[in-house]
């Protein structure tokens, strides 16, 4: 398993942070590299989740995420996400979405998207999201390589 990792790691990905609230005013975030667009007409997007994800039941009671692509310097914002804590948001600056959904001020681009569907695959969930919002600005993203992270592609 640990060959398969390493071997899998030699594929470098961009870092996003995935939210989602329910109506309740509870949220959840994680950090994500699994992160693809899947079609443009209709605009989906996926990224998936473990199983043994503690916000998994609320990802999928949510029935919307949004996706936060982190641009270099940020980090420290995918640690925080990737990490367990109460509140993974205290202290960090958000906008809501149109739809109400946490949107991570400062990223280079984000997606709110209503959920179309989940698949079961392995160990993991796949959501699959319909694009309702987005935006985006440039700079350079955050790349994870290897179990670590990169400022900037080199040629």
């Amino acid at each position: 398993m640990r060959s398969l990792r390493a071997a899998l790691g030699q594929y470098a990905t961009g870092v996003a942070v995935v939210t989602t609230a329910l109506r309740d005013g509870r949220r959840a975030g994680v950090t994500v590299n699994s992160f693809t667009s899947v079609s443009l007409d209709p605009p989906l997007v996926l990224w998936c989740l473990s199983l043994r994800a503690p916000s998994a039941a609320l990802f999928l009671r949510a029935g919307r995420f949004a996706v936060n692509v982190l641009g270099a310097g940020q980090d420290e914002l995918s640690r925080r996400f990737a990490a367990p804590a109460a509140d993974k948001f205290a202290g960090v600056a958000t906008t809501a979405a149109a739809c109400g959904l946490p949107l991570l001020d400062g990223t280079l681009a984000s997606f709110a998207c209503r959920t179309v569907t989940v698949h079961e695959g392995g160990d993991h969930l796949i959501f699959i999201g319909e694009v309702e919002q987005f935006g985006h600005t440039d700079g350079e993203p955050l790349l994870f390589h290897s179990g670590r992270y990169l400022e900037r592609a080199t040629a």
